[in-house]
């Protein structure tokens, strides 16, 4: 068994407020990893830390075996750790072929002058297509980001996400706010992300999660209650204790 991304022991306070406590936690390689817990659990704060946007006051954070804990935030990225937000992050103005273009061109090593390249080099605009074409963005692409249905954009931001080629992905409720009618092109989209993209899922859609991951890691008061396949954690009282407010020991 190979692990993409571990936690070690991990810690967060902000002041006498403990968010995440020895909260260890093992993702496997190429797995579709969904980490659940009800609001307060702390996930989005264990998402910071893994990111680095927050750092612990103790444990440790290892990507493919490798200590990550004290790097800043694009040196992650530049080790294959990528992200989606709750609320996207995305350029207004840009279109998606420019948004996903930056992307690529900065990967590729051109962030100064990505906007040279749009039309000029084959290796750039094949990419930039693919990734368009897989998020079902091609309709829209010069369209101004700001104009798009809410869906377009979460589509968008994973496509900006996949186009730095990451190892493994975390994807922080990519369906939150997108209407019903949108919310189709979104489960097809994480569906279909490539298998050897580890992904880590934070998402309270239980349709959504039980759908896509293979297994499933339950958070409760800052660290992990239950972990397991998604049958096994159907099935767990725990579980039905913590969302459904049955009469089992947590």
């Amino acid at each position: 068994m190979t692990i993409a991304l571990e936690t070690v022991n991990l810690e967060k306070t902000f002041g006498a407020l403990a968010v995440t406590r020895d909260l260890s936690l093992k993702v496997e390689a190429g797995a579709r990893h969904a980490l659940i817990g009800p609001n307060g659990a702390g996930k989005t704060t264990a998402i910071n830390l893994l990111t680095g946007v927050l750092k612990p006051n103790s444990g440790r954070i290892l990507l493919e075996g490798s200590d990550i804990t004290s790097l800043p935030v694009h040196k992650r990225v530049l080790r294959g750790l990528s992200r989606t937000f709750q609320i996207n992050q995305l350029y207004p103005d840009l279109t998606p072929l420019e948004t996903v273009g930056l992307a690529v061109s900065e990967r590729m090593g051109h962030g100064g002058d990505w906007w040279r390249r749009l039309g000029t080099h084959a290796e750039v605009n094949g990419e930039i297509a693919e990734h368009l074409s897989r998020f079902h963005l091609l309709d829209a692409m010069n369209e101004r980001t700001a104009t798009l249905p809410y869906g377009k954009q979460r589509l968008l931001e994973i496509a900006v996400a996949i186009a730095t080629r990451p190892r493994v992905l975390l994807l922080d409720e990519p369906a939150a706010g997108v209407p019903e009618s949108e919310r189709h092109d979104i489960l097809a989209a994480v569906a279909s992300l490539p298998r050897d993209v580890t992904v880590l899922l934070i998402e309270h859609d239980m349709d959504l999660v039980f759908s896509f991951a293979d297994r499933i890691s339950v958070m409760v008061a800052g660290s992990i209650l239950v972990e397991g396949t998604p049958e096994e954690v159907a099935r767990d009282p725990r579980v039905k204790a913590v969302y459904l407010g049955e009469g089992a020991d947590v």
